[in-house]
């Protein structure tokens, strides 16, 4: 992977490059690990991010026509739209959509959207889990915002790159990720209660405790992980529905709840959202307490609830959260929407080489792909870095 220092310069060195001449400024923002809360932020309920350091960087520069060119370092090439593409959702396709979406819903807004160019540039992996997407969003906007004087509140920052991405993309997610890449604290997690958007700033100073979070990347493709996230948000909407309440947050009684619904499947995907939510407020209230460690176990139960509840683990994944508590790690859980991506484990400082060496062993005695991995410290939000 490589290092963050490497990725403004040439994010820089990109943008003259395709657009011969130097950028008025750098942005930046990080992709996210969700330490747990997962599939609740669709059902209005609470979770808990982390930004990390990697990050996407966008240098850019206003021009003074209503058109877009961008260019990634990533595919090497370079894409170009105006306003009549920008403001049809799903009109630019592809990673550029994603910029296009973030185009589309400022001036769907009634924000005067400056033409710019920019260069893209990220060590944030793509295809993991770690909300690439959001980080491309969430740089862009905060670019555009600056170059354009647009008085956007950070508050609302979250919500505009959601729907960049719901309605001009088409991917139905939450605003968790694009919360975290907007909002995060360096030496913070982002708890964010997904209906009012209300946040707190926990600490979460792992290094401080001696410990250490383990992200594994563990190589697996993500298999249908479009359709298999509509399908399971269509049945907590729908199961919602059934019981009567807004959101499978208002489930108070979860017995009476599951007592209600015929359908196996269903009765599993809520009593995962249920319990998570309260594994999100207990893990909350042990931060707040400096008790780090013994969040552990709630990781560990999240996972299970993922793997058996809303089946959405993959055996790579499932082999890398037994294999870290097998080694010792304290819990262990997958993160993200599922169906491949990343894992992450809280572990001792000094057992970070270890660990991730277990996991290797591992994963080479089932023939899987070689898992790529990283020790992850909170990071800052969205912001200007030059």
């Amino acid at each position: 992977m490589q290092a963050m220092s490497q990725v403004p310069s040439r994010a820089a060195a990109g943008f003259a490059s395709a657009f011969g001449a130097d950028p008025a400024g750098l942005w930046a923002a990080p992709g996210r690990v969700n330490l747990i809360g997962e599939h609740t932020d669709y059902n209005d309920g609470f979770v808990l991010p982390f930004a990390l350091p990697h990050r996407v960087v966008v240098a850019a520069a206003a021009v003074p026509t209503p058109r877009w060119r961008v260019w990634s370092e990533q595919t090497g090439e370079t894409v170009e739209f105006g306003a009549a593409e920008a403001d049809e959702p799903g009109r630019v396709e592809g990673w550029a959509g994603y910029v296009a979406g973030v185009v589309w819903t400022l001036r769907s807004k009634g924000y005067e959207v400056p033409g710019a160019d920019l260069a893209v540039a990220s060590d944030v992996p793509a295809g993991a889990g770690l909300s690439s997407s959001a980080a491309l969003e969430s740089a862009v906007l905060t670019a555009l915002a600056d170059l354009g004087g647009l008085a956007l509140p950070v508050e609302d920052r979250p919500g505009l790159a959601q729907r960049a991405e719901n309605d001009y993309v088409g991917m139905p997610c939450g605003i968790m990720d694009q919360s975290a890449s907007i909002r995060a604290e360096a030496g913070h997690a982002l708890f964010l209660d997904c209906r009012s958007l209300a946040i707190e700033q926990i600490p979460f100073d792992v290094a401080a405790s001696g410990l250490a979070v383990l992200v594994v990347d563990t190589q697996a493709p993500h298999r249908h992980a479009g359709g298999e996230y509509a399908s399971r948000r269509r049945a907590c909407e729908e199961a919602a529905a059934l019981l009567g309440v807004p959101a499978l947050r208002d489930v108070s009684d979860l017995d009476a709840a599951l007592e209600k619904l015929t359908d196996d499947v269903m009765r599993r995907r809520v009593r995962h959202v249920v319990t998570e939510n309260q594994r999100v407020l207990d893990t909350v209230d042990l931060l707040r307490a400096g008790r780090v460690r013994e969040i552990g176990p709630l990781l560990t139960a999240s996972h299970a609830s993922m793997r058996d509840d809303f089946e959405i683990t993959v055996p790579e994944v499932d082999l890398a959260v037994s294999t870290a508590l097998a080694a010792g790690a304290y819990g262990a859980r997958m993160t993200g929407g599922g169906f491949g991506g990343c894992v992450l484990a809280l572990i001792d400082a000094t057992e970070t080489d270890r660990v991730a060496a277990a996991v290797a062993a591992a994963y080479a005695e089932r023939g899987f792909t070689a898992p790529v991995w990283f020790a992850a410290r909170p990071g800052p939000g969205a912001e200007r870095i030059e």
